[in-house]
C-alpha cells in the first residue's frame, strides 16, 4: 500500500483560561495536523504542537520538518514498516514533534489497513486510562480554588505546578492540602524550575508540613541527571523524570545512574509511538513504572497518547487532562470524563467514529 499523498493545516484551539508553568503561559494550543493517505484511498492522521520552551520546535520548523520527512517516504509502501520507521527517525536530527506527526499518520493508517483500534494493534492491555488534572502556576487563592473545582468534577489526582519560587510554592502547597486534604493525590511539577539543594529542601519542608506527595516531576533542568540523582537519593518520595528522557538513550542512561524512580513519556519528545513503545518495554524490563504524559496538544495528539497508554501495561500513570481545558469539548479519538480516558473503538485512533459530527469538522481535513 503506497504513500501517495500528505496534507498539514494548521488549528487554534482556545482554551477555557490561562494555562501557566514555570516555564510559559497559553491562551491557545497549536495543532499541526497531517493526513497521509495512501493508493487505495485510505488515510491516517496525525499530530504535533510546538513546545519551544521543551522541544524546541515552532510551527513553521514543525511544518518544515514535515515536509522534509515527507520527501524521504513518498512512495514508500506501508507494507515495508520498519522502513518507514528508520526513515522518519533517522532521515532528519532533531524535530521531534514533526516526527511524532508523521508516526501518528502511519500508525493510525496501519491499524486501519487491519480494522482495529489502535491501542489493540499496541497490545490492549487496558481499556482506559485515570488522568490526574493540571492545576496551573496561579496564586495561592487562584490554585486552590482551580483544585477544589478539579476535585469535585471527579480527578482524583492533581498535578501540581510549581518552581517559579521555592518559597511561595510551599505556601501555595500548604493552602491548596488544607482545602483538598487526601481527597486526591497530589503530584508536584517544577518543570525543572528548581536547584538541586532547593528541590530537597523544599519537598522536605512539604513534608514536614504535614502534605502527602505520590511523585515528583523533574525538579531540576533538564540535562542535570547528577541533579536528579541527588533529589532522587534524598528525598522519600519518587521522582518522576520528564524533560530529561527525550530518547530511548536517555531512559538507559538515567535508570543506570538511578537518577530517577519513573519516566514521563510524551511523543512530542521521544519523536512519536515507534519510539515510545522502545522506552516503554526498556523500562518494563527494569520494573519502571512510566506515565504517559502530553504537550498542551490538540485532540489528535491526545488520541494517540490514549491509545498508546492503554496499550501498555508498564503505563502506571496519566497527564492527559488538555481536553479539560479545550473552551469547547472535543472528544475525538477518545472520551474524556471526570478523569478518565477511553479510546475509540474505530479502526485506528478511531477519529471518524466520533459520534459528534461537529467535533470532526473542526479538527480533520
Amino acid at each position: 500500500m503506497m504513500l501517495t499523498h500528505l496534507e498539514t493545516c494548521r488549528v487554534e484551539i482556545p482554551l477555557n483560561k490561562p494555562f501557566k508553568t514555570a516555564l510559559r503561559t497559553l491562551e491557545t494550543v497549536t495543532s499541526i495536523q497531517v493526513k497521509l493517505t495512501a493508493e487505495n484511498g485510505l488515510s491516517g492522521y496525525g499530530a504535533a504542537s510546538p513546545t519551544v520552551v521543551i522541544t524546541g520546535d515552532t510551527a513553521d520548523s514543525i511544518e518544515a520538518a514535515i515536509q522534509e520527512i515527507w520527501l524521504r517516504i513518498k512512495g514508500k509502501s506501508l507494507d515495508d514498516w520498519d522502513t518507514l520507521m528508520t526513515i522518519v527517525q533517522r532521515g532528519i536530527v532533531g524535530n521531534t514533534s514533526a516526527k511524532a506527526a508523521v508516526d501518528i499518520a502511519l500508525h493510525d493508517l496501519k491499524a486501519k489497513a487491519l480494522g482495529v483500534p489502535l491501542y489493540k494493534m499496541l497490545g490492549g492491555a487496558k481499556r482506559q486510562l485515570s488522568t490526574d488534572m493540571t492545576v496551573s502556576l496561579d496564586t495561592p487563592e487562584v490554585m486552590v480554588e482551580d483544585a477544589r473545582r478539579a476535585v469535585d468534577k471527579g480527578f482524583k489526582a492533581l498535578k501540581i505546578k510549581l518552581g517559579n519560587d521555592s518559597e511561595m510554592d510551599l505556601v501555595r502547597m500548604k493552602a491548596i492540602n488544607s482545602v483538598i486534604g487526601n481527597r486526591a493525590a497530589i503530584r508536584l511539577d517544577a518543570n525543572q524550575g528548581w536547584s538541586r539543594k532547593e528541590a530537597v529542601t523544599t519537598i522536605l519542608k512539604m513534608l514536614d508540613a504535614g502534605i502527602e506527595i505520590e511523585l515528583v516531576e523533574q525538579p531540576v533542568v533538564s540535562h542535570d541527571f547528577e541533579g536528579m540523582k541527588y533529589v532522587t537519593n534524598n528525598v522519600p518520595i519518587p521522582i518522576l523524570a520528564d524533560e530529561s528522557v527525550f530518547s530511548y538513550r536517555d531512559a538507559v542512561r538515567l535508570v543506570q545512574m538511578e537518577a530517577a524512580d519513573y519516566i514521563n513519556i510524551k511523543l512530542m519528545k521521544t519523536g512519536g509511538i515507534e519510539p515510545a513503545m522502545r522506552i516503554a518495554s526498556f523500562a518494563e524490563e527494569f520494573g519502571i513504572k512510566c506515565m504517559i504524559g502530553c504537550m498542551m496538544e490538540g485532540p489528535i495528539g491526545i488520541a494517540a497518547a490514549t491509545h498508546f497508554g492503554c496499550a501498555r501495561a508498564q503505563v502506571s500513570f496519566a497527564d492527559l487532562d488538555v481536553p479539560s481545558m479545550y473552551k469547547t469539548e472535543l472528544n475525538i479519538g477518545y472520551k474524556s470524563s471526570k478523569g478518565l480516558m477511553v479510546p475509540a473503538e474505530g479502526p485506528g485512533l478511531g477519529l471518524e467514529s466520533c459520534e459528534n459530527p461537529d467535533e470532526i469538522s473542526k479538527i480533520l481535513f
